[in-house]
């Protein structure tokens, strides 16, 4: 007869008793419980070490698991957790090495640290000319900037953080506290980052105000046409699309979550707070994007040094200039033709292509051409936005 579900515990202490005291064999008796002489053997064992509580049914659980943490190694990572909290399971795993990604990720989960992925709809604006997303091959390639809003501090002062980071290395190259959100600021702040990086071949943006201009021919702004007197090319995202620039935009949520929304204080004191975040960012967080590397492991200054912003363009031999007026034009046979206001101050170049055309350079980059019949410039419609 097989153990009777309701009395099992009764089933098996009277198996035992009757194997240690009548003289019946054991294999009979196991026969009559309908059990085999293994499980006979271990219920007779557990009962002469444990008595009858030995009898009960125990875990099929491992006393002990290699995936199983400890309550030292769980504060670890909910502390890890609390003072980054953009930091995913595999940046943690990374740092601790104490646990594996799996299993930080289900310490997360059970302590409802996990964020859920938003999907978001844009809109499609109307395409800039400038939006060619130049990949990086090497460090210094492209340069990515952006301002991270804006917030008050506790002394009722704007904070306007601007960001510069290589797109290559995700180094972050400044996160500096700007008075305004506009040309003079950004040039200022940018004096410094180029003193100490060296000039990038590329500097990519949205194409929001200081960095580009809807009423400008190639969306060109002041700031960016300043870019390219230092030889830098301007790259901007397409509008509406702010995922082209999705790394620069993580970043921009890390410093929000670990920054912003975690403290009030002085302009003083948030700039301290952003100095020590991009030190941690830099050399402590580990980049999936990276392989787990951090960014000053890879990144390493540009050899193009900054000699400061130039008032002149030089040009080379056979070029014409002209300088462009504050109102945006300049003069050919006195006839006044309209080219950018983003130019005023600046020479621009010009070379005669026939004796309807000319050809219009600003630094090393051709920017257009002027229509002599119509007195009229144009931008370069290739394919790239324009010829360097």
């Amino acid at each position: 007869m097989p153990w009777r579900e309701l009395k099992i515990m009764d089933e098996r202490e009277e198996f035992v008793l009757r194997s240690l005291s009548e003289d019946t064999s054991f294999v009979s008796l196991c026969k009559e419980y309908g059990i085999s002489r293994k499980t006979g053997y271990k219920w007779r064992d557990r009962f002469l070490e444990d008595g009858k509580y030995g009898l009960g049914d125990k875990s099929r659980r491992p006393k002990s698991s290699p995936s199983e943490l400890t309550e030292d190694v769980v504060i670890k990572i909910l502390q890890i957790r609390h003072h980054h909290p953009s930091w995913g399971a595999k940046k943690i795993a990374c740092i601790l090495k104490e646990a594996s990604v799996s299993s930080v990720y289900r310490v997360l989960a059970k302590a409802n640290l996990l964020k859920k992925k938003r999907s978001h709809k844009v809109k499609d604006l109307h395409k800039g000319n400038l939006n060619q997303l130049i990949e990086p091959n090497k460090p210094n390639d492209v340069w990515t900037i952006d301002y991270k809003g804006w917030w008050l501090s506790e002394d009722i002062k704007r904070c306007n953080p601007l960001t510069v980071r290589d797109l290559k290395t995700r180094y972050s190259l400044d996160v500096i506290l700007t008075p305004r959100q506009d040309t003079p600021s950004v040039k200022v702040a940018l004096k410094q980052v180029f003193t100490e990086y060296g000039l990038p071949k590329v500097i990519r943006s949205d194409n929001g105000a200081p960095f580009a201009s809807y009423s400008s021919p190639l969306g060109l702004s002041r700031l960016s046409v300043i870019w390219m007197s230092l030889g830098i090319l301007p790259d901007r995202i397409t509008p509406g699309k702010p995922y082209q620039n999705g790394a620069h935009e993580r970043m921009h949520r890390d410093l929000k979550e670990e920054v912003q929304n975690r403290t009030r204080g002085s302009v003083n004191y948030y700039q301290r707070l952003l100095d020590e975040w991009r030190y941690d960012y830099n050399f402590t967080r580990p980049h999936e994007a990276l392989d787990m590397l951090t960014p000053a492991t890879l990144y390493r200054p540009s050899p193009r040094k900054f000699e400061g912003y130039p008032d002149e363009i030089e040009y080379p031999q056979g070029l014409e200039t002209r300088r462009v007026s504050k109102n945006g034009f300049i003069k050919w046979g006195n006839q006044p033709i309209r080219i950018s206001s983003a130019f005023q101050g600046y020479q621009v170049g010009l070379a005669c292509i026939d004796r309807d055309t000319l050809e219009v350079w600003f630094s090393n980059f051709r920017i257009g051409m002027i229509d002599l019949v119509s007195l009229s410039f144009y931008t370069i419609a290739n394919e790239r936005g324009y010829t360097v």
